[in-house]
């Protein structure tokens, strides 16, 4: 096996496409996520966004093209390849037990053991540290019951629970879209340090403020296909909507398409 190359993203996707019968949904897409950054997804609805992400996730493996991860050429056929790859996808349900403590959330399926017990007291431990390496505040104890937590909070978790597994590339679907003003701001600067640790952090949302309020650079969807490619500093919400709606001119403001 070929040595990671430390100067690649961490994933490329080169040309790759996908249709389900005579739809064809993804056109040739190119996209890269680098570590340290926050790169934001954006598109309309039927755009392809999620068909994309699910084929990062291994759930629906792209039809052709290629995909690399640290350099290296790779196959996503499965999640569980994606899964040890380093590849981790928080959806919009957060698929979190809500009969299960915070703990047991972030080690579930994979817990650890102390001869034929559950270590409970090494896991509750991890997990505490793992929340407070990301400047977690806002809960209180990892014996909580899911069910007693907030959106934000939740999210929160799910986020941590990434982290937990040192996973190289999060993919991050709408995390604020159920949350309110003070929660959102609370994931956003999560989603900020989670990026600081080294993590590449793939962002998939409507809120263009919240987009270009975190986001590093910005890819934009339009009918399957990456039609901008973005600066979130120096771009506005009036250019990100324009390609969006496909009114703004093809661009590759980071290094080509």
């Amino acid at each position: 096996m070929s040595t990671p190359d430390s100067a690649a993203p961490t994933i490329e996707l080169v040309g790759v496409t996908k249709s389900f019968g005579a739809v064809e949904v993804l056109r040739g897409v190119n996209f890269t996520a680098r570590a340290g950054e926050v790169t934001a997804l954006v598109g309309d609805n039927g755009a392809g966004k999620s068909t994309l992400i699910k084929g990062m996730a291994g759930s629906q493996p792209y039809d052709g093209g290629e995909v690399r991860f640290q350099g290296r050429t790779v196959d996503l056929h499965t999640p569980a390849h994606a899964s040890e790859l380093g590849i981790e996808v928080v959806y919009q349900d957060l698929a979190l037990c809500d009969n299960l403590d915070i703990t047991q959330n972030m080690f579930l399926g994979r817990e650890m053991v102390d001869g034929v017990l559950l270590d409970d007291l090494t896991m509750q431990t991890r997990a505490a540290a793992t929340l407070d390496s990301l400047g977690v505040r806002t809960v209180t104890s990892v014996k909580q019951l899911v069910a007693s937590l907030s959106g934000g909070q939740r999210q929160t978790v799910a986020i941590a629970r990434s982290v937990l597994w040192k996973n190289a590339v999060v993919i991050l679907d709408e995390p604020t879209a159920a949350l309110g003003v003070a929660q959102t701001r609370q994931v956003l600067q999560l989603v900020r340090d989670l990026a600081s640790t080294g993590v590449a952090v793939v962002l998939v949302s409507h809120n263009m403020q919240e987009v270009l309020s975190v986001a590093d650079v910005v890819h934009v969807m339009y009918l399957g296909q990456i039609t901008a490619v973005l600066d979130a500093k120096v771009t506005n919400i009036e250019e990100v909507v324009g390609h969006i709606t496909g009114k703004g001119a093809i661009t590759a403001a980071r290094g080509g398409l």
